[in-house]
């Protein structure tokens, strides 16, 4: 024996004949919260901000290249003082 059942309704129908939660509000406001801090990072991405932090003086991109460059010259001092010391 063989029983088809068809049933015609909404998803949000079947959901309240199951006993499910409704989701929704909880999304909305996951989206909202999801959207407004993707809004709020798109200020640090801007090209203006993004210059404004490489080329002030309290960036910390001028900072790690005044690091490097000075680095460099202890390496690049250290190397001459070797280099004296084996010609003596």
């Amino acid at each position: 024996m063989i029983i088809t059942v068809n049933v015609d309704c909404t998803p949000k129908e079947l959901r309240t004949f199951l006993g499910l939660p409704d989701v929704a509000p909880m999304q909305k406001a996951v989206m909202d919260e999801l959207e407004r801090r993707m809004l709020e990072s798109m200020e640090h991405m801007s090209p203006a901000s993004m210059m404004r932090e490489w080329f002030t003086p309290s960036g910390t991109m001028q900072q790690a290249m005044m690091n490097l460059f000075q680095a460099g010259r202890m390496q690049t001092s250290s190397d001459a003082r070797q280099a004296a010391d084996e010609d003596s």
